[in-house]
């Protein structure tokens, strides 16, 4: 089938891969060239370009009055930009926002917005604008014949396809945009540098990246900040056109109180967003050194945000270090600079290269303007040529034209007049011509020759148009020109305070509960068995540690989970669920917790007789679902893990016939995970049929005593005393007196 035909009705019929892909091009040029990127000579995207020209046209310069915004968005939309009011006066807003641009474009008057909420701006009915005195940059030489004009969307009007910047303006303000399959970033930076460059480009054509940033030093944000990144960093993207940079808030301590106080914040950050960003951190605990938060500021000081330390020994700097690697006061820029060249076609250039085709965009503009100049000068002295022969044969020419029908063709033959001479002196009117006094004409003539001689010698020398060029915009720069915002301060990367250091070292005892409800109060003095417990609900297991530690939980699959003792609800309260934080197999129900040093040993068992001992730490996950430990064997249940003192110590183990068996530690292995040694010699077919199980297992050092509990009855053992009861691992033991065999627990004291 051929790509394209015409069926019976003449209409147009074509594959639809053929089409949809003609259709995704077109569109994807229209959003790269139309809409996204900024073009390199005036630095702007169309959507700005048609808003600065409406109001021009609209003479809302900035010498005279405001005007409704409104007003300015209907022409816009009107004549040049056929396309939604709310998107045109966003762009008009941003211009206007000096938080936003650096060398603002349009002059707001009402709300246009704030740095807490740059979409806060009030409706187009509400507020007025007109150009600042900076957008004559853009502007001063429209009507100078430096620019192309083409026609609107519906043709009626013409709009010019950009504007003759005397600045680089994409450098000064920056850009952003994200087109189909590319983007643009574009920092803004200082004027003054900005165009220094610019001159030293023009002295030294040869120049390179590195001696144009002894000029450029860096991006200038609108909001100041610091520019905290290496001089390397910053290279990196000039150079290459792609990279980032780091702006980091500005900061001091109050002498007086002690506070810190923000003065500045990077570019597009909230300060409100700011606050909430520490305040969370305070709520969470993961900044105990700050007491408060709070926003001081104000009409004379657009940014202060104070933070209250807890007290005076608070390493501020420390804190501040902290807060710029886990909040905005450090942002990350990204830099792409993508632009539409010269040619119409958009691409990735460093440094020179952009500035390099900005200066021939503007030796081509001043090129222009001066031919323009130059043809009116020679048309204005052609024109005096024909009222100079007027004057010295005034009696004739009124004699033409009162005796001749077509008087202009006689004074064409009389006179040799061109076409045009002999039009303006029939438009002149005969008091003009009675008031024409040689000198006049000639004083005239001899100006204009001189400045056409001047023109001829600028055009005819590229070093005296460049030198023009130079002067132009050495003249700019002080005319516009202001002193650098954000300072260069090469700072190392921020690091955010390990957790454990940001939480105080302090004795707690994690209390699991029968029901999954874990809780952790503060000291080791605690009884877990006389805290209250929802209905239903009572207690499991306790361990003993610090706030600073890990603890550890194991269900009754074998699973191991931890999480920071110190994020654990307070037991002033019934606490909370794990499985709400965690995230175990459906069924599975938590047996154990246990917390310590990641290098203790814990010995892990199940009611079946088997068991190991493991270090605390490779039971440590950060995943929710946990990680697989301990292998728990048919019908077998997970017995809570017990602690394993350092050096000698034994294992005594009851099972639930009243047996007690009692071997060393050191007799028990020590793995990762799996299933273990047997530890008690329970028959494998009783332990199947639950006939016998164990019941309690603990690690007994020299020194402590073992208490068995029978319900209420406790029996203590010595350490002497347990030796009635040792054997051999995985041998059946010795039976307890006989009022204690229906063991519930045992415990180490």
């Amino acid at each position: 089938m051929k790509d394209q035909e015409l069926n019976f009705e003449g209409v147009e019929r074509q594959p639809l891969r053929t089409f949809t892909e003609k259709a995704y091009l077109d569109y994807s040029m229209y959003v790269i060239l139309d809409r996204a990127l900024p073009a390199l000579g005036d630095g702007l995207k169309p959507v700005q370009r048609r808003i600065i020209y409406a109001m021009s046209e609209l003479s809302l310069n900035s010498p005279n009055k405001h005007k409704k915004s409104a007003r300015t968005v209907g022409d816009v939309i009107g004549k040049f930009h056929p396309h939604g009011d709310s998107a045109c006066y966003e762009a008009m807003v941003h211009m206007a926002q000096p938080f936003t641009y650096r060398y603002p474009i349009v002059d707001g008057q009402g709300n246009w917005g704030s740095t807490d909420d740059p979409k806060s701006f009030a409706a187009m009915r509400y507020t007025e604008a007109r150009l600042t005195r900076y957008a004559e940059v853009l502007l001063a030489e429209i009507d100078a014949g430096t620019v192309d004009f083409g026609p609107n969307f519906d043709g009626t009007l013409e709009e010019p396809l950009f504007l003759p910047a005397r600045l680089p303006n994409l450098l000064l303000n920056g850009a952003s945009g994200i087109a189909v399959g590319m983007a643009t970033d574009v920092p803004p930076h200082n004027l003054r540098e900005v165009a220094n460059a610019c001159i030293h480009l023009l002295d030294e054509p040869q120049a390179t990246v590195r001696a144009l940033m002894k000029f450029i030093k860096g991006p200038d944000l609108p909001t100041g900040a610091e520019i905290v990144s290496s001089r390397a960093e910053l290279a990196e993207f000039y150079e290459k056109g792609t990279g980032s940079y780091r702006a980091r808030a500005t900061w001091e301590v109050d002498e007086d109180t002690g506070n810190i106080v923000i003065t500045t914040l990077p570019h597009q950050v909230s300060g409100s967003k700011l606050q909430e960003q520490i305040a969370q951190q305070v709520r969470d605990k993961k900044l105990p050194m700050v007491e408060d938060i709070r926003d001081e500021s104000d009409h004379e000081n657009p940014t202060r945000i104070v933070i209250i330390p807890r007290s005076n020994r608070v390493d501020v700097q420390q804190l501040m270090t902290h807060l710029f690697a886990t909040t905005d006061l450090e942002r990350s820029y990204r830099v792409n600079l993508n632009i539409i060249g010269l040619d119409g076609r958009p691409k990735v250039m460093n440094l020179r290269d952009l500035l390099g085709q900005w200066l021939l965009f503007r030796l081509q503009t001043v090129t222009r303007r001066l031919n323009t100049r130059l043809d009116k000068v020679n048309r204005r002295l052609h024109l005096l040529d024909g009222l100079l022969i007027v004057y010295l044969n005034l009696d004739e020419v009124i004699r033409i034209i009162r005796t001749e029908d077509e008087p202009k063709p006689r004074l064409i033959a009389r006179f040799k007049l061109s076409d045009e001479q002999a039009e303006m002196i029939l438009d002149t009117k005969l008091r003009h011509l009675a008031k024409l006094e040689e000198m006049k004409i000639r004083e005239e003539q001899a100006e204009l020759a001189a400045e056409r001689d001047g023109l001829v010698a600028l055009l005819a020398s590229p070093a005296k148009l460049r030198k023009l060029v130079r002067d132009e915009i050495s003249a700019d720069a002080k005319e516009y020109g202001d002193e650098r915002r954000s300072k260069l301060v090469e700072r190392e990367q921020a690091q955010a305070i390990e957790e454990t250091e940001l939480v105080a070292n302090e004795p707690v005892t994690v209390v699991l509960s029968t029901g999954g409800f874990v809780r952790a109060a503060k000291g080791h003095e605690i009884d877990p068995r006389t805290l209250s417990y929802k209905s239903g609900d009572g207690f499991l297991v306790a361990a003993r540690g610090r706030s600073t530690q890990q603890a550890v939980f194991l269900d009754s699959t074998g699973r191991a989970y931890s999480l920071p003792a110190h994020t654990l609800p307070s037991a002033r309260g019934q606490g909370e669920p794990l499985s709400g934080r965690l995230d175990p197999p459906d069924g599975a129900k938590f047996a154990g917790v246990a917390i310590g040093d990641p290098e203790e040993l814990w010995l892990l068992a199940t009611d079946g007789g088997y068991g190991f001992t493991v270090r605390l730490g490779e039971l440590h996950s950060r995943n929710r679902a946990g990680k697989s430990v301990l292998k728990v064997t048919d019908n077998a249940r997970v017995l809570p893990p017990v602690p394993v003192p350092a050096g000698e110590a034994v294992v005594a183990v009851v099972n639930s016939e009243g047996r007690m068996l009692v071997f060393p530690v050191a007799d028990v292995p020590e793995l990762p995970r799996g299933k273990g040694n047997k530890l008690f010699g329970i028959p494998t077919q009783k332990a199947a049929d639950r006939e016998e199980v164990l019941v309690g297992v603990a690690v007994v050092a020299p020194g402590q005593k073992l208490t068995v509990w029978c319900g209420e009855r406790p029996m203590t053992l010595s350490y002497a005393q347990l030796d009635e009861f040792r054997g051999e691992r995985a041998q059946r033991g010795a039976m307890l007196s006989r009022n204690y065999r229906k063991v519930d627990r045992l415990e180490v004291q």
